[in-house]
């Protein structure tokens, strides 16, 4: 038994399984989660276990790579997209919560690294707790308090801020069902929608030849012959009172239908037969970076690109958008058709859900490199990003502007959330052995005293975040819990709000607080550990 115990690999797995087992038990729609693995390893902690060494460093850089570029594509947009409120917001409910832990500490004689870890795990923040625990590395400071804080705050700050969002619209007496995203629906949605034409200024030319003329953002992909809506052919004309399909944008489709003469009423996608669309991958280097009009797909194979997703964005092409290999497009045209630009565009299956191992460990590799860089600021002895925040900040640059160099910003979504979630186990793993090997001594110390710190660290910044968010900003109840969702970095809070409401405004709200909370807690639990 002893040499089982000793066996670091076996010890790890170990706490893997149980940790997962451990939280995967609900209680009313709460459950720990991931960080059931980290209050499993502070017990093996605390009875001398130990796991192999640099496990957190790999998990570090693997869980905080696989988040940036998981918010890379929307984080710069959303800044300048959904203006200054939600950016207000989160950077309040996040100062509000890192006051709240540096005001106690100092006021109840707490360790601010202490601290640090009852911030990250008050805020739900992983990343940050990774941050702190890397800035205490290197100031070579004990890392268990850190770990030990944070283990006591979460469980208070995954229920705390679930609770409030589903007890405060019951209080305030709001339905949430009835908030309707101001009554419009996301205008960037990619939607279908038939279309008669009555145009005369298009009778008698060819819906390619109008997209083009029109400089129409939208595709038409079949037309209405014999009660089918069936892909178009190279020589097809529009006549008075035809119906087209046409594919784009909400918002956009609205304004391309009148082009043509103006929507239909009903569903459409009845009057399509079957088999004829497909989704196919670009690995034919021939095709690489020519433009959908030098392919000409509908004269050349009889197939109309109708979408294209490139490192997980989907979007309308134009005649002018360029191909690049690896480029997945939605097709349409005959069973026929279809398997001859198969070959054509050399397609394989197995390629679709394929993870590009090179980009992985070349991304891996440029973020340490920069969290090695010692950044100096006047004469002080300067900071470095650290395995936290390197890879996290390459994952942003990747995940925004696609690739830098041979490395793409993109990963099959299974493929990145297994990995972000193994990485996230494997540092939670390390952590929690650390922490365990004070666990008892510092609980029976200052446990009582962290406990309330943490619980007003989850508390206080909702109130504040609402209270701004209603009176000052202005938003509606649905926008501002979501926000409070992304602040928090509070996942289950938010499926706990998409449950009650069909409305998009807090899905929207997260995604644009989110990863800006998730770099400002990085910072500030760092902070915090610097003061200490």
């Amino acid at each position: 038994m002893e040499a089982l115990l000793n066996n670091t690999t076996l010890v790890l797995f170990a706490i893997l399984f149980l940790g997962i087992a451990l939280g995967n038990i609900s209680f009313k729609g709460i459950a720990l989660g991931s960080s059931g693995v980290l209050f499993v390893a502070m017990v093996a902690g605390h009875y001398g276990l130990k796991v192999p060494d640099g496990i957190s460093a790999i998990g570090t850089a693997l869980f905080v790579y696989c988040v940036g570029l998981g918010v890379g594509n929307r984080f710069f947009s959303s800044l300048r997209s959904r203006g200054r409120n939600l950016l207000i917001l989160a950077v309040t409910i996040v100062a509000a919560g890192w006051l709240t832990a540096w005001g106690m500490c100092v006021a109840l004689d707490v360790d601010l690294a202490v601290g640090a870890g009852l911030f990250a795990g008050a805020c739900t923040s992983t990343p940050a707790l990774a941050a702190a625990l890397e800035s205490a590395k290197t100031a070579s400071m004990n890392e268990s308090t850190i770990n030990i804080g944070y283990g006591l705050a979460y469980p208070f700050g995954v229920i705390g801020i679930v609770l409030f969002v589903q007890l405060l619209p019951r209080i305030l007496k709001k339905d949430l069902s009835k908030q309707d995203n101001k009554g419009k629906s996301d205008p960037h949605a990619i939607v279908a929608r038939s279309v008669r034409c009555t145009n005369p200024e298009i009778l008698g030319m060819h819906p390619e030849k109008i997209a083009a003329s029109s400089h129409m953002s939208c595709r038409i992909t079949r037309i209405l012959r014999d009660g089918f809506l069936r892909p178009l052919r190279s020589d097809d004309s529009l006549q008075l009172n035809d119906e087209v399909l046409l594919i784009g944008e909400r918002e956009q489709l609205e304004h391309d239908a009148t082009m043509l003469g103006h929507l239909t009423s009903g569903d459409s996608t009845a009057l399509i037969c079957k088999d004829e669309d497909a989704e196919l991958i670009v690995l034919e280097e021939s095709m690489n970076n020519k433009t959908l009009r030098e392919l000409d797909t509908l004269g050349n194979f009889g197939v109309t690109v109708s979408r294209v997703t490139r490192l997980g964005n989907t979007f309308i092409p134009t005649a002018d958008t360029e191909i690049i290999r690896n480029d997945l497009l939605r097709v349409v045209g005959t069973p026929e058709a279809i398997n001859a630009f198969k070959k054509e565009c050399g397609h394989r299956s197995s390629a679709l859900n394929a993870a590009d191992i090179l980009s992985l460990t070349g991304g891996l590799v440029l973020g340490m490199l920069l969290g090695s860089l010692t950044i100096s600021i006047g004469g002080g002895k300067g900071f470095s990003l650290g395995m936290a925040g390197g890879p996290l900040v390459v994952a942003l640059i990747l995940g925004h502007f696609g690739k830098i160099g041979p490395i793409t910003g993109y990963m099959p979504r299974a493929t990145r959330i297994l990995v972000m979630e193994l990485g996230l186990m494997l540092f939670l793993a390390a952590a929690g052995i650390k922490g365990g090997e004070s666990l008892v001594e510092t609980i029976q110390t200052q446990g009582a005293t962290m406990f309330l710190i943490g619980a007003l660290v989850t508390i206080l910044p909702l109130f504040i975040g609402y209270f701004i968010a209603t009176k000052f900003l202005r938003m509606g109840i649905a926008e501002t819990l979501g926000c409070i969702c992304g602040s928090q970095t509070s996942t289950p809070a938010l499926g706990a709000i998409t449950a009650q409401t069909d409305s998009q405004d807090p899905v929207i709200a997260y995604s644009t607080a989110y990863p800006v909370a998730l770099i400002l807690m990085a910072i500030m639990a760092q902070l915090l550990v610097e003061m200490a």
